[in-house]
């Protein structure tokens, strides 16, 4: 008989053990009612791991919980030396297991996303990351008024009191303290956060209390040269209480713990109450230092502020360039009508493709970005590179390629690099009726790129070859690069494009 109710309720705790994994890490759990087992499924879970699981969804054919508490790790999980972090679900498994788990997943989503029964003969390999550990280049730590420390039992409850670190497991609310190394950012920053926490509480304002919505201190959040070895420090608190809070006291403290590394201390307003670090409406003010870090990237220079988008894992990101740039280099472009044909970056950021590309031997390159910011870094980034042939337009791509229509007929090459919900239909439909000959498409999903390759496949391009980035180690994320090229006799007016016009 079918089930007419849902099982479990909306925040039930449930013991679970976990049978496998999907794609984007989550654990796969049954549960055995009179009906057959019902799905449970446990975002950042490990197989052979048992715990305790908080029911954040409830359908009636499966459920959706979040980990509250790992009450049996897994066989094959190893020790490391670092404070587990919600950020960090795998870092107790092997590199190789790690590999294993997210081939297995992502080329099933390329198998039944991308109806790809055959996606094995055109992937190429595992680009593994240089760095396992230390290697991320931004953190953001939170503040709160409730919490507990890293040595508290997880089953108890959280207490107040004044806690800077990672969101607890299961928690938007809740901060579990850092207490030293976490395994992903800079060691010696991770250190410092026990006596930056300790120097906040001594002022007498308070952590920010997010089911209130009230406090005064909200986040940190830390950039890092990798290059250069040096760190942008952002606090953002609010403005309830700021006559009592002194920055340049603060960034003097600042300096003293961190010396020469200290490239520029920001303290940022965000009276907003939702739980992000930018705010609609609030103000930046550079207290001490610069507001950038310089990062560089196969000899070239890329000056990073605070709301500027670039790789997290800047030496990985060299080997994904590096993909890239072989893939968009491999060959000649078959069919190019253009004597100098164009090369496009879209969704290009702070233009680090775009700067590579130009070097690499792209005569015109074209660079486009929603963010406005990025696009000014791009410019600068340039100037200071010394290259020419590179323009950049703060725009949405979309709408961009509509206002453009020249470029039409003229593109040898377009390098796609989309945000993690991958490139809107309208935008893609506009990416296809340029008929670029090649397309090298960067995805930091491979789900959202198997269902445009789907699209792409319609319109007459078709996948030569890919290959998996590992940007992310310890955790569930994996990025694609992509290559695709316009077939022979794939011209408008074939069905594939007679239905993306018609759309």
């Amino acid at each position: 008989m079918a089930r007419n109710k849902r099982l479990f309720n909306k925040g039930q705790l449930l013991e679970l053990d976990i049978r496998d994994v999907a794609f984007g890490g989550k654990g796969i759990a049954k549960v055995p009612t009179e009906d057959g087992d019902f799905t449970v499924f446990v975002p950042n879970a490990i197989a052979g791991q048992k715990v305790m699981a908080r029911v954040s969804l409830c359908k009636r054919r499966h459920a959706e919980a979040r980990i509250a508490q790992v009450l049996e790790r897994a066989p094959h999980e190893v020790e490391v030396p670092y404070q587990p972090i919600p950020g960090a679900p795998y870092i107790t498994l092997s590199l190789d297991d790690q590999r294993a788990l997210k081939e297995r997943t992502t080329l099933d989503v390329y198998r039944r996303i991308g109806e790809m029964p055959d996606i094995d003969q055109f992937y190429e390999g595992w680009v593994a990351s240089p760095d396992a550990f230390h290697y991320r280049n931004k953190m953001e730590y939170s503040f709160a008024a409730i919490g507990r420390s890293p040595d508290a039992d997880p089953a108890a409850d959280f207490g107040d009191g004044f806690h800077l670190g990672f969101k607890a497991r299961g928690t938007w609310w809740a901060v579990e303290d850092l207490e030293g190394d976490s395994g992903l950012f800079d060691p010696a920053m991770e250190s410092l956060l026990p006596a930056l926490r300790s120097r906040c509480e001594a002022t007498g304002l308070p952590a920010w209390h997010a089911p209130r919505r009230e406090g005064f201190f909200r986040f940190l959040v830390v950039r890092r040269s990798l290059s250069a070895d040096r760190l942008l420090v952002n606090l953002v608190t609010t403005s309830h209480g700021l006559e009592r809070f002194d920055a340049a006291d603060f960034g003097a403290w600042l300096a003293e713990q961190l010396g020469d590394r200290l490239a520029g201390f920001i303290h940022t307003l965000n009276d907003d109450t939702g739980e992000r670090v930018e705010a609609r409406e609030g103000a930046s003010t550079l207290i001490r230092g610069v507001d950038h870090v310089v990062e560089a990237l196969h000899g070239l220079s890329f000056e990073i502020r605070m709301k500027s988008f670039f790789q997290t894992n800047p030496r990985c990101a060299e080997r994904l360039y590096a993909q890239v740039l072989a893939y968009a280099f491999e060959d000649p472009i078959p069919n190019v009508a253009a004597p100098d044909p164009v090369t496009m970056d879209l969704f290009c950021g702070t233009g680090t493709i775009a700067q590579l590309l130009a070097r690499n031997g792209a005569t015109r390159v074209v660079g486009v970005d929603l963010i406005e910011e990025a696009i000014v870094d791009a410019r600068r980034s340039a100037e200071r590179n010394g290259l020419d042939g590179l323009e950049f337009h703060a725009a949405d791509v979309g709408k961009f390629l509509l206002e453009h229509p020249g470029y039409t007929g003229r593109i040898g090459t377009i390098v796609l690099d989309p945000p993690r919900s991958g490139i809107s239909p309208k935008s893609l439909r506009k990416v296809i009726r340029l008929r670029a000959r090649r397309l090298v498409y960067v995805s930091c999903n491979p789900a959202t790129q198997a269902r445009d390759l789907t699209t792409l496949r319609e319109a007459g391009y078709a996948l030569r070859k890919f290959k998996l980035v590992d940007q992310f180690p310890h955790t569930a994320h994996v990025e694609a690069v992509a290559l695709l090229e316009l077939e022979d006799g794939a011209v408008e007016g074939t069905e594939g494009m007679a239905e993306i016009a018609a759309s």
